[in-house]
C-alpha cells in the first residue's frame, strides 16, 4: 500500500519557487485527506447497513415460515418431557370365521375435573354420585376441596352420561375423547377373547391393551398402525358358540355342576369352531382377579386352557391305540380282566364285576380298568411315555390363549409301573380339556397329528405329523362307536350323527393327597360322524349330580354324555349337517339309569 505522504513537498517547494504561499498548499492537502477519509468511513457504515438488513428480512422469513408450517399442521397431545412412542390409541377388530364382529373399538369419552374451576364443589359431588352409583359424594367432594388441581372421576362414560354430565353445567367438570373396546356379544366366547383395558393414559388420549385371551396373545397385530383395516380372523363359529355355551349352562343347571368344558373341533385341522367355559363373564365389564380363595373358582379361569384335570376313562383309547400300534393287540384280543387287580399295596378295581376276560373292544365298551391296566403294563411305560409325547399330552397346548402357553400338563415325577397303570385308565396324570381334545383329532383323523389353534386357515397336518396309522386310527373309530351303540355312552348317541366316543370319570384329588368320593370330574370326549370324523367334541362338567330314583349318580355316562348329545343337536345343524336318517324327537336332558360311567 502506497501511503500518503502527510506534507506535499514537492508542491511546497514548487510554490516558493514561483512566490506563492506554501501554507495554503499544504492546507488544501489536509483538506483532501479528510474528505477521503469521510467517504471511506460512509461506505463501511453503508455496507454495515445493509448485513444487517439482510439478517433482519432472513430472521423474520424463518419466524413466519415456522410459523405457518405450525398453523397448517394437525394438532398433537403435548408429552410430558417431550419423549416416548406417541400413544396409539385405535385397534383393529377381531372376527370370528364368517366375518361377525367379535371385538371392536368404539368412541366415547372419559370425565376429569379441574377442582379449581368447579363452582359448587359439594352440589358436583352430590350430582355426579347420582348420575355414578359407584361413587360416593363425600369422597368426591373431599377430593375436590383438597387442593389438587386435577382429579380423574371416570376413565370412559356412555353418551347418555356424559349428557347428564354436561347438564350439571360445572365449567371445572371436561370431557377426554377415548376409544374403548366394545364386545357386541356380551359374555359370549369370553374365555377366548379375554378383554382389553388401558395402557398408557393421558387427558386426550389412552392406548387400548389386551390383558388375556387373543387380545393378548395378537396385541402387537391387534395395534399394528399398517393392519387396523384388516381384523383378526378366529376359526370360532359364533353361531356354534353361543348354542355350545347355552346347553352348558343349561346342564350345569340341572346337574348342579360347579363349572363346565366344551370345545369343538375340525378333526382333520385342530381348527377350534367353539371353545366354552362355564362360568364366564363379560368382558365389556371384565371383573378383577381374586385375591384370596380357590383362583379356579373364579370366573375368570379359563377351565378349558387352564384347568389340568386327571381325565379318568378318556385315555383308554389312547391306551388302546398304544397297544395297537406297537401290534401287541388287536380289537379281538382276549384281555384279562379279573379283579380285583392287586399291585404292591394297591388295588384296582372295575365298576362292575365283566368276567375273567374281555376282547379289547369291549375293554373300551364296558370301560374296564383293569383291563386297561394290563394294557398299559403290555405297552410299558417307555413306549406310554413317548406315544404321550408324540401325540402332544407331555407339552402346553400350542394354541394361541396366554392362558394355554402357562398350563404345563401334570405328570408323575417317577414313571413307574405304577404311573403306567394307573395312567392307562386316566389317573395320575393331569392335562387340559384341550390336550384331549387334540388327541382325540389326531387319533381318529387317520392318524395325523393336529395343533389345536383358535385362527382361521391354519394348514392342516401333513404326513410328517403322523402318530398312529390309518389302520389303527380306524380300528379306534370303529370300536369308540361301539361304545356309543352298546356301551357307557348310549345316552350320547344323536340319531343320524353316527356319533362315537369314551366317558371318563375321574375322582378330584383332595387337599390332603388322597381323592374326594363324592366329588368327580365327568368328561365325554366324542367325534362325528365315526365313519368319517369332521368334528371332535369334548364335555367336560365339574362335580356333577344327578338324581334318579332318590339316588345321586356322578358318572359321565349319565350326566357329560346327555349334555353332549343336547349339544350335537344344536350345533350340527349350525355347521350345515344334516341327518343321515330322520331325527327322533326331542328327548329330556337327562335321562333314566343304565349304564356306568
Amino acid at each position: 500500500m502506497i501511503r500518503r505522504p502527510l506534507r506535499p513537498l514537492a508542491r511546497i517547494l514548487r510554490a516558493r519557487a514561483e512566490g506563492q504561499d506554501p501554507d495554503l498548499v499544504e492546507a488544501e492537502e489536509r483538506a483532501a485527506r479528510l474528505a477521503e477519509r469521510h467517504r471511506a468511513e460512509r461506505a463501511k457504515a453503508e455496507t454495515r447497513l445493509l448485513l444487517l438488513g439482510v439478517v433482519f428480512i432472513l430472521g423474520f422469513s424463518t419466524v413466519a415460515g415456522r410459523m405457518a408450517l405450525v398453523s397448517g399442521s394437525l394438532p398433537v397431545e403435548p408429552r410430558a418431557g417431550g419423549v416416548g412412542e406417541p400413544i396409539h390409541t385405535q385397534r383393529a377388530d377381531i372376527v370370528d370365521r364368517n366375518g361377525v364382529v367379535l371385538a371392536t373399538n368404539i368412541a366415547t369419552a372419559s370425565l376429569y375435573a379441574q377442582p379449581k374451576d368447579l363452582i359448587d364443589p359439594s352440589g358436583a359431588a352430590i350430582k355426579l354420585a347420582a348420575i355414578f352409583p359407584d361413587l360416593d359424594a363425600d369422597t368426591l367432594a373431599s377430593q375436590f376441596t383438597d387442593g389438587r388441581k386435577f382429579l380423574w372421576i371416570k376413565r370412559t362414560i356412555s353418551p347418555e352420561q356424559r349428557q347428564r354430565v354436561h347438564d350439571i353445567g360445572e365449567p371445572g367438570l371436561l370431557f377426554g375423547p377415548r376409544e374403548t373396546r366394545l364386545y357386541p356379544n356380551g359374555a359370549v366366547a369370553a374365555h377366548v377373547l379375554g378383554g382389553a383395558s388401558f395402557g398408557r393414559e393421558g387427558v386426550d388420549a389412552a392406548e387400548v391393551v389386551g390383558t388375556a385371551g387373543v387380545e393378548r396373545v395378537f396385541d402387537a397385530r391387534l395395534r399394528d398402525p399398517a393392519v387396523l383395516s384388516d381384523p383378526l380372523r378366529l376359526s370360532i363359529d359364533i353361531r356354534v358358540q353361543t348354542a355350545l355355551e347355552d346347553v352348558l349352562a343349561q346342564g350345569m343347571s340341572e346337574l348342579r355342576a360347579k363349572g363346565a368344558v366344551g370345545i369343538l373341533m375340525e378333526a382333520r385341522t385342530g381348527q377350534i369352531a367353539a371353545l366354552a367355559s362355564l362360568p364366564d363373564f363379560d368382558p365389556n365389564n371384565r371383573p378383577a382377579l381374586p385375591t384370596s380363595g380357590d383362583p379356579a373358582d373364579s370366573p375368570l379361569f379359563n377351565r378349558a386352557a387352564q384347568g389340568r384335570y386327571e381325565l379318568g376313562s378318556t385315555f383308554k383309547p389312547l391306551t388302546v391305540a398304544m397297544g395297537l400300534e406297537a401290534g401287541l393287540i388287536s380289537p379281538q384280543t382276549m384281555i384279562d380282566t379279573k379283579g380285583p387287580m392287586k399291585w404292591g399295596r394297591f388295588t384296582i378295581r372295575d365298576f362292575h364285576n365283566y368276567g375273567p376276560r374281555l376282547t379289547v373292544e369291549d375293554v373300551l365298551v364296558n370301560s374296564s380298568n383293569i383291563g386297561s391296566a394290563h394294557i398299559g403294563l403290555m405297552v410299558g411305560a417307555a413306549r406310554q411315555k413317548a406315544f404321550f409325547e408324540k401325540i402332544g399330552m407331555m407339552q402346553p397346548s400350542p394354541v394361541e390363549l396366554t392362558e394355554a402357553a402357562r398350563t404345563a400338563p401334570l405328570l408323575p415325577k417317577q414313571w413307574s409301573d405304577l404311573s403306567t397303570i394307573t395312567i392307562s385308565y386316566g389317573h395320575g396324570m393331569a392335562v387340559t380339556p384341550l390336550h384331549l381334545a387334540a388327541a382325540y383329532a389326531s387319533l381318529v383323523n387317520g392318524g395325523l397329528r393336529v395343533k389345536p389353534s383358535i385362527i382361521a386357515g391354519e394348514a392342516p397336518p401333513t404326513e410328517a405329523d403322523r402318530v398312529v396309522s390309518e389302520r389303527t386310527s380306524r380300528q379306534i373309530r370303529s370300536m369308540l362307536r361301539q361304545v356309543v351303540v352298546r356301551g357307557t355312552a348310549e345316552r350320547a348317541d344323536v340319531a343320524g350323527y353316527d356319533v362315537a366316543g369314551k366317558t371318563g370319570t375321574a375322582d378330584k384329588p383332595n387337599a390332603r393327597g388322597g381323592y374326594a368320593r363324592d366329588k368327580t370330574i365327568a368328561t365325554f370326549a366324542s367325534f362325528f360322524p365315526a365313519s368319517d370324523p369332521r368334528y371332535v367334541l369334548v364335555i367336560c362338567l365339574d362335580e356333577p349330580t344327578t338324581v334318579i330314583n332318590n339316588t345321586s349318580f356322578r358318572t359321565a355316562g349319565l350326566t357329560a354324555a346327555p349334555v353332549l348329545a343336547h349339544a350335537i343337536r344344536r350345533i350340527a345343524p349350525a355347521l350345515g349337517m344334516r341327518p343321515a336318517e330322520p331325527a327322533r324327537a326331542e328327548v329330556p336332558l337327562l335321562y333314566t339309569l343304565a349304564g356306568n360311567h
